[in-house]
């Protein structure tokens, strides 16, 4: 019989599988320079498993910043590499600052 997650309704395999989805996939956070010397956190690598606007919303929440997600990368407004790795490997992402 299959075991039934009373949160979510769903099966308890199908919660693996998401787990094992995020820990393969390849992180990169670096900062970027932009116009008038403004610096931009830019977070690659997320793969087809993730929402990466639903994610960008919860890190900008989490960094108290602005931002927005482009072309399958999200970026911040401001240095926040630190909070960003931190909320990442929270969240179960293996992460790559560089």
């Amino acid at each position: 019989m299959v075991d039934i997650d009373p949160l979510t309704g769903l099966p308890k395999e199908l919660l693996a599988m998401e787990e094992i989805v995020r820990e393969q996939q390849s992180i990169k956070v670096h900062i970027e320079k932009r116009r008038y010397g403004k610096l931009v956190t830019l977070i690659n690598g997320m793969g087809k498993g993730v929402d990466i606007s639903d994610l960008a919303k919860q890190l900008k929440t989490k960094c108290a910043t602005g931002g927005t997600s482009k072309g399958g990368a999200i970026e911040l407004q401001g240095n926040h590499t630190k909070k960003v790795s931190e909320v990442l490997a929270d969240m179960g992402f293996p992460v790559e600052v560089q």
